[in-house]
């Protein structure tokens, strides 16, 4: 299992998940001072998935996970490692060894990635680096977020545009590498333009105040929405281009580009300043809104399910979100 030798990685299979219940812009109108027209025009959302009370985060993670291994024609027990990208956990101390119980992948190690929108893209560079070195050869990689039991939903800059669901993809060690190049970037100094934050609160227990000490809970997510659509389409495009670079590669090579789906505006811009045309730009905004770190491999499984990705495709994928945090990675599509 453990080796020191490079060794290639190419993406096996996809899956993906998503809960039942579908909120219309209309529905959520009923709720909140909003409309159709208002949600469209500025987000391109139109509807959205929301999580039923007797469906975990787990499974939409299983049911993705199952779509991938189902591909792939494998099984569970021939995994190496699991990596799920989540910030909506249903334990603090994380979920990937509940995924790993639950889909039998008794030979895996598991762990979590917290960060937020670009944490499926964070997860897939580890995998890679994790096959690169020869320390394992299969990993499935889950994205998988339930920002709907984290949202305000009397606030309606924020609650009209997460949804909830989970995507899945296997990275599978290769002769030849078929994941070209990556780029990662944070700015913590602007973290607080998109949190979720921790709050102590004000009232304590008699045990608490004699020790000194204050509890709280999560709050609410909170967004600048102006300065993350400023920021997104701002490095992004940078971060594409660095990466492209550093391949020698142009926009011209892109034949897919999958952006995280937080905004239609945010993906049509940045389209825009590479000069990539729209019939080269996947999305599903309208259908499922922002759902976290699901968003690139719900986009990606989706694609893949229509039959785009052609052998030899270059798949430019980037995220971007809370931390401020954003990456780019790309691969070469291999059947």
């Amino acid at each position: 299992m453990k080796s020191s030798m490079m060794t290639g990685a190419y993406l096996l299979s996809t899956g993906s998940a998503l809960p039942d219940i579908s909120i219309s812009n209309e529905m959520l109108s009923k709720v909140v001072n909003t409309s159709d027209e208002w949600i469209s025009t500025r987000t391109g959302i139109k509807e959205r998935r929301l999580i039923s009370e007797r469906m975990s985060i787990i499974d939409l993670a299983y049911h993705a996970s199952n779509q991938a291994l189902q591909k792939a024609r494998l099984d569970a027990q021939n995994l190496d490692l699991i990596i799920v990208a989540t910030s909506s956990p249903n334990d603090l101390f994380g979920c990937a060894s509940q995924l790993q119980a639950k889909i039998g992948a008794i030979n895996a190690a598991a762990f979590d990635i917290t960060a937020a929108c670009s944490g499926f893209i964070i997860a897939l560079i580890t995998a890679s680096q994790f096959i690169h070195t020869g320390s394992y050869k299969t990993i499935l990689i889950v994205g998988a977020d339930i920002l709907s039991q984290w949202v305000d939903w009397s606030d309606r800059n924020t609650c009209i545009l997460f949804g909830d669901g989970a995507g899945a993809a296997i990275l599978q060690a290769d002769q030849k590498n078929y994941i070209l190049g990556f780029q990662l970037n944070t700015n913590g100094f602007e973290s607080d333009q998109l949190c979720l934050s921790y709050k102590k609160t004000s009232s304590q227990s008699y045990h608490n105040n004699l020790l000194g000490i204050k509890q709280g809970q999560f709050s609410y997510i909170k967004m600048n929405g102006k300065e993350v659509y400023k920021f997104a389409v701002s490095k992004v495009p940078e971060s594409i281009i660095q990466c492209l670079n550093q391949l020698n590669l142009s926009t011209d090579d892109i034949s897919w580009l999958i952006l995280h789906q937080a905004n239609q505006r945010i993906l049509n811009t940045v389209a825009e300043k590479l000069n990539i045309p729209q019939d080269k730009l996947i999305s599903n905004l309208q259908y499922y809104g922002n759902t976290s770190a699901a968003s690139i491999p719900i986009a990606l499984d989706e694609a893949c399910k229509k039959g785009q990705m052609k052998n030899g495709d270059i798949i430019v994928m980037s995220g971007f979100g809370a931390g401020l945090t954003w990456g780019t990675i790309i691969m070469q599509w291999h059947n």
